[in-house]
């Protein structure tokens, strides 16, 4: 089948509505979820994103990018959208330098207990409203071994432009849920069987590595991260099993979030059961 390529050079034309304003924060924010779109940039992420099951709606491409993805074009079906760099910039508010956007159907999310009950690895994240931090915590979970994400209410949307484009497409290769009754759904989360530690700076944390070694063969692991600057709230260190901390040198007192979560995802994914025996 060939898709026939639409070339547009009005940037008000109605057919382009998905893309207008992509640098409107706040606009996207609410519209996306709304509307069941999301946006994926450059020709890596579009091609995880259509692997991972995500239905197209339409491309909005530059020639150059029409050639490079002829067989996205062939097997998607969708309406794509030709336009010049300037009439891409104009309609989505920046430079658009990877040439290559489009415009998916977001899929229902999963059951947090339907998540928790095929996992054994998973991060818990607390109010991280911080669309590159997000991005970046999905690439280390998916990349270190975590098995699936679970999301507060008031966490930044992980099928946001900025954090796709941040995790390269690995939010699309991790299962995530968002956990409804905050901080409350943490019962839930221990009751699936899951020890979970609370990651805080705090000095009365016990250190990631020790807490880790005392953990049963078959035992579940889930990893609560919480914002920068304030960390997790009172409730949610309350509701954990064991706070730990990674130990620091020459004065540091915290990592960001996203490199926090980065080396607790591969001590988790590196932790071996105690020794018994001679």
């Amino acid at each position: 089948m060939t898709v026939p390529l639409i070339p547009v050079t009005d940037p008000a034309d109605p057919r382009l509505t998905d893309y207008t304003a992509l640098t409107d924060v706040a606009l996207r924010r609410r519209r996306e979820p709304a509307e069941g779109l999301f946006m994926a940039e450059g020709e890596k992420v579009v091609r995880r994103a259509l692997a991972a099951g995500y239905p197209m709606r339409s491309m909005l491409l530059t020639e150059k990018w029409a050639e490079a993805l002829g067989d996205v074009i062939t097997s998607c079906g969708a309406p794509v959208y030709v336009v010049t760099p300037e009439l891409a910039e104009q309609v989505t508010g920046y430079h658009v330098h990877r040439g290559a956007l489009a415009s998916l159907h977001r899929l229902p999310l999963p059951d947090p207990a339907d998540l928790l009950a095929r996992s054994r690895r998973v991060a818990v994240v607390e109010a991280v409203n911080d669309h590159t931090n997000i991005g970046a915590i999905f690439r280390g979970a998916a990349a270190l071994g975590m098995d699936a994400v679970l999301l507060s209410p008031d966490s930044a949307d992980p099928l946001y432009r900025r954090s796709v484009k941040v995790s390269m497409g690995a939010v699309f290769s991790l299962p995530y849920a968002r956990l409804a009754q905050w901080p409350h759904s943490l019962t839930g989360v221990r009751e699936a069987g899951f020890r979970l530690l609370a990651l805080t700076p705090d000095a009365r944390a016990v250190e990631l590595a020790d807490a880790l070694r005392r953990e049963e063969p078959a035992e579940r692991v889930a990893l609560l991260l919480g914002a920068e600057g304030d960390g997790l709230t009172p409730r949610a260190l309350a509701a954990a099993d064991t706070w730990v901390r990674i130990p620091m040198a020459h004065g540091v007192d915290s990592l960001n979030v996203a490199a926090a979560a980065a080396v607790a995802f591969y001590a988790v994914a590196t932790s071996r059961p105690p020794q018994t025996g001679p």
